[in-house]
Order: C-alpha cells, then sequence, then structure tokens
C-alpha cells in the first residue's frame, strides 16, 4: 500500500502578515477579504453539493443540476484475483500511450508502456482517420512485442465529456483541448476504436471498457489499498467520482441487475456551480478570470480550485492592489500585468517558503516578475498565496466531506488522489485533510496518492470488466 500524502509535520497556519503602512494594510484586507470563507458559509455550499448530487442522480428532477453524476457502469472493484494480459489505451492530450499490464493474483508482474504523438492534422481532421491511427498504434506496440497474435481485451481511457450508456460504450459530448475531430462528437467511441481495429483483420482486439482518468484512479487506488472508495483528480483541472449504492441511481436500473449493490458514479465536480448555486461565493477576481477563460461560464468550480487557474487568481489579486498603490510602489511589471504571467507554479514555491519561514523563493519570483519589492510587499504576496491555496484546500474539502457522509461508511475509506496540483503543492494536501476532518467530524479516512489511473487503471478496469462479463 503507497503511504498517506499528508503530513502532520507541515503546517497549516498562514503566515505572519506583517504591514508597516497602516493604509496599505486596511487597503489590503478591503481587497482580500471576499476570498476568505466562514465556516458556516462552508456548511452551506456542502448542502447545495449535497442536494446538486440528488438532482444529478434523480430520474425526473424539479431542475438540472451542474453535477452529471455519470454512471460508470463499475459495478466492482479489484480484490486480488484479477489474472491474465490487459491492454489499456490512454488519449487525452496530444500524447497518448499504450500499456500492457500482466496480472498474476492480483499482482502486477509486467508493465509495458509506449508514448505516441497525435499530429495536429489528425486531431483536426476526419474522427475515421484518427481512430485509424489508433488502431495502427496498438498493432505497432503489440508487433514490437510479439503479442499481435494473442486476443486481448483493452481499457480505453477517453478524456473527453461523454455520455456513458454502458461500461463499453461512450458517446462524445464535445471535443476539447486541442482535438476537434469531424464525426464523433455524437458518437459512440468504443465502436469507432473497435471499428478501425476490425477494420485492419490483423489485429486479436477487444475494447470492452471505457472511462475517465478520475475512475481510473478510484481503480487505481483500490488496487493499492481494498479500502479505497473516493477518486479524485486535482491538477490541471479537477473532478471526482466514488462508489454510490446502486438503487440510489435512479436514472439506471442497475440495483435490479445481477444483484448489484454498488456502481462507481462520475460526479463530473469540476461543473458544480455551473447554474449558478455558487455565485454567493464569487469574487471580482473570479468573475474577471471567468471573463478571460477558454469557456466563460462553465468548469465553475474547477476555476475555484485547480492547476489551471490559482496562479491567474493569484496575479489579479496583486494587480488590483497594484492599481491601488498598495503593491509594489504601485508599479506593475509587463509580466505581471499579463494573463498568465503568475503561474500556479509559483504559489507551490511561495508556500514552501512560509512553511520553512524564509523568502528566498519569493525573491526569485518577484525577481522573474522584473518588479521592485520591499519587505510589505514579500508578506503580502506570501499571504496572497495562501489565500488562493486555502481556499482551493476548503473548497475540495467540503466536497470529500460530503461525499464520505453520504457515503456513511462505518470503517475508514482510503480517498485516491492523483493530479499535479496535488502532487507538487507543498501542502496542500495537509490543509484539505485538516478541514475534511472538520466538516466531517467522527468520518475515518484517508488520503493516498494514487498515480496514473489513466493508465494502470484503465488496464485494471479491462481486467474488471472481463470479470464481469464472465459473470453475466
Amino acid at each position: 500500500m503507497s503511504p498517506c500524502v499528508t503530513s502532520t509535520n507541515i503546517p497549516s497556519e498562514p503566515p505572519r502578515l506583517e504591514i508597516s503602512d497602516p493604509k496599505k494594510s486596511t487597503q489590503y484586507q478591503e481587497c482580500v477579504n471576499s476570498l476568505k470563507l466562514s465556516k458556516e458559509t462552508m456548511l452551506k455550499i456542502g448542502k447545495i453539493f449535497h442536494e446538486e448530487m440528488e438532482l444529478g442522480l434523480s430520474l425526473n428532477p424539479p431542475k438540472k443540476s451542474s453535477l452529471q453524476m455519470c454512471n460508470t457502469y463499475i459495478t466492482q472493484l479489484p480484490d486480488g484475483t484479477e489474472e491474465g494480459e490487459f491492454l489499456a489505451l490512454d488519449l487525452g492530450g496530444t500524447n497518448f500511450r499504450v500499456l500492457l499490464l500482466e496480472l498474476s493474483k492480483g499482482q502486477l508482474v509486467r508493465e509495458e508502456v509506449k508514448h505516441y504523438h497525435v499530429p495536429e492534422a489528425l486531431r483536426l481532421g476526419h474522427g475515421i482517420t484518427l481512430f485509424d491511427y489508433l488502431a495502427k498504434c496498438i498493432y505497432e506496440f503489440l508487433k514490437e512485442h510479439d503479442l499481435e497474435k494473442r486476443r486481448l481485451p483493452l481499457g480505453f481511457t477517453f478524456s473527453f465529456p461523454m455520455d456513458q450508456r454502458g461500461l463499453d460504450s461512450g458517446v462524445l459530448v464535445t471535443w476539447t483541448k486541442t482535438f476537434n475531430c469531424e464525426g464523433v462528437v455524437g458518437e459512440d467511441a468504443v465502436k469507432m476504436l473497435n471499428d478501425a481495429i476490425h477494420r485492419r483483420g490483423d489485429l486479436n482486439v477487444d475494447v470492452i471498457a471505457v472511462l475517465n482518468d478520475t475512475t481510473g484512479t478510484l481503480i487505481q487506488g483500490a488496487y493499492l489499498d481494498p479500502a479505497c472508495g473516493i477518486g479524485l483528480i486535482l491538477g490541471t483541472g479537477s473532478n471526482a467520482c466514488y462508489i454510490e449504492k446502486a438503487e440510489k441511481v435512479l436514472r439506471w436500473d442497475g440495483g435490479k441487475i445481477n444483484g448489484t449493490e454498488e456502481v462507481i458514479v462520475d460526479i463530473e465536480s469540476g461543473a458544480f456551480g455551473d447554474t449558478g448555486v455558487l455565485d454567493f461565493i464569487r469574487t471580482d477576481f473570479d468573475r474577471e478570470l471567468d471573463r478571460h477563460s477558454l469557456l466563460p461560464e462553465s468548469f465553475t468550480f474547477e476555476k475555484y480550485i485547480s492547476g489551471r487557474y490559482l496562479g491567474e487568481l493569484a496575479r489579479l489579486i496583486m494587480v488590483k492592489l497594484v492599481n491601488q498603490r498598495s503593491l509594489f510602489a504601485g508599479v506593475g511589471s509587463e509580466k505581471l500585468l499579463t494573463p498568465g504571467g503568475f503561474t500556479t507554479r509559483f504559489i507551490s514555491m511561495i508556500e514552501a517558503d512560509t512553511i520553512n519561514h524564509s523568502t528566498d523563493n519569493v525573491r526569485i519570483v518577484l525577481d522573474e516578475l522584473e518588479v521592485n519589492f520591499d519587505a510589505d510587499d514579500i508578506n503580502i504576496v506570501k499571504d496572497i498565496c495562501y489565500l488562493v491555496t486555502d481556499r482551493s484546500a476548503k473548497l475540495v474539502a467540503i466536497t470529500l466531506a460530503t461525499i464520505l457522509e453520504r457515503m456513511n461508511k462505518p470503517n475508514s475509506v482510503t480517498i485516491a488522489v492523483d493530479g499535479s496540483l496535488f502532487k507538487l503543492h507543498p501542502r496542500l494536501s495537509t490543509l484539505i485533510d485538516k478541514y475534511i476532518q472538520e466538516f466531517a467530524p467522527g468520518r475515518k479516512f484517508s488520503l493516498l496518492l494514487a498515480e496514473d489511473g489513466s493508465g494502470k487503471g484503465a488496464g485494471l478496469t479491462a481486467a474488471l470488466a472481463l470479470k464481469m462479463k464472465n459473470k453475466l
């Protein structure tokens, strides 16, 4: 089992804020006060999140939920009896991977991985051409490992919004990122990949499961720890999934099929608040960030918490303070005034300074931004980085605490987490752990770093799909 990623040695307290100029101090506090969320506000958010979950699971809800609550059709987790060789295809960006996992009595005894590039012409061309290319790469991978004659099941991580209609059926809702292939939106991505594989005539591969990286993280977490019941991605973007009682998934009659008791539900939590239910915590900084984002008025929750946005949020706060002449003597640099000029990596660096009672990293960052600064400026920037980190941690924690309360498990539940923000931020996990305890008192849990759910998780899901298929 991988160790819990939180550490009691990492402090959760904010940096000591000392501003010599009383006027500057007052202006600063007025500027950032809206970012501070009280416990009462957090509990209100948790109540709304639970209501949105209920709406998303309902057959005929009275109003639309901002949470899709997608049924993954995965009704069991790894139990140590998985045997055989399984392929995984992980597609979610300009590069993708093909993997081979060999399991013996549930243990991974062999792993082969190869990365492939998807040229722009394929990402923007016709979908059939794209899927033919994926099939070609699968063949080359198998030939390289002398496996082209073997009949192998494949788990397909397809990290785009999809309407999942079965364990082996995922209809593309819309392309995102750098993909915009013709003829795929509204089509079943699994069928298109299987058709491409069968068109070749030289592959004995069947795509038997489709999933996203969040579901894969839960599966990978369950492989590492049988107590795992929640999966979380917290990186450039964010999403969560969890194990739900099948009888509560009213849009699906899975509870009536083969005695199914539980199923993994993909929450699509990055969209929490898209219907306006979280507008009461939106600050002017959030509104400005959203207006200039690639997809305004969508992925609302993700914009509060994830790595793509935290650095920009901090930059917008600093720009306002510069305009008020309460930071950097009222003079901003071109880098600071340019969107994207302050990254989430800078926040991690500066937060490390706060932990270590240092100013080394913040001085490096401010020099890189080409601004003139004094001791007050250093303290203000450190506090800004803490505030956006702390708000992110609180919001992540209240959703996880709500899920834990909903699951109502008597024993400890492990939360499997993957994503660059979670892995690289020096104390985000500590803060999340602290706030889950505060918002779900009495619930036992642990945070577990479960890397490569999109790869290993897909192979493990193929193994589970085969077991479920054999039971029918």
